[in-house]
């Protein structure tokens, strides 16, 4: 079991806006792919929530972006759980240049629903137990 899980990535042409730097919404599909890689080195990957009918949707994300990504830059998505309740989790994230300069934090609200009718279910044990809760203050 992963606590913190550090996902790599590279910068590309086409992260980049007008502005020169990769554009915000690229930040959030870093997060995504973070948090879907972690829970599969987790051992929950997408196939095994396809099996159960169930799997997460994000709620909400907070993103505050402290410095720009440029092209071909280097970068470590960190990614951890912080909190699990009956149907929702708390994960972080912290996008940084491979040397540890951290460029943006954030957090997504996740729910976890049945696929069928779209609505919130309880987090079976099985899937809850898989993420080791860290808690960094």
């Amino acid at each position: 079991m992963i606590g913190i899980f550090e996902f790599p990535y590279t910068v590309l042409g086409s992260d980049i806006d007008e502005l020169n730097h990769a554009a915000n919404y690229h930040y959030l599909r870093w997060m995504q792919n973070a948090a879907v890689a972690h829970s599969s080195a987790n051992g929950w990957g997408s196939q095994k929530y396809l099996a159960l009918g169930s799997g997460w949707v994000a709620r909400s994300h907070s993103i505050v972006y402290l410095k720009p990504a440029y092209e071909g830059n280097a970068l470590i998505i960190k990614t951890w759980v912080s909190a699990v309740k009956s149907a929702t989790s708390l994960r972080h994230y912290e996008i940084m240049h491979a040397g540890g300069e951290i460029l943006a934090k954030a957090e997504t609200s996740w729910a976890f629903i049945r696929f069928k009718t779209q609505k919130p279910t309880r987090i079976p044990h099985e899937v809850a137990k898989c993420f080791k809760l860290v808690e960094i203050t």
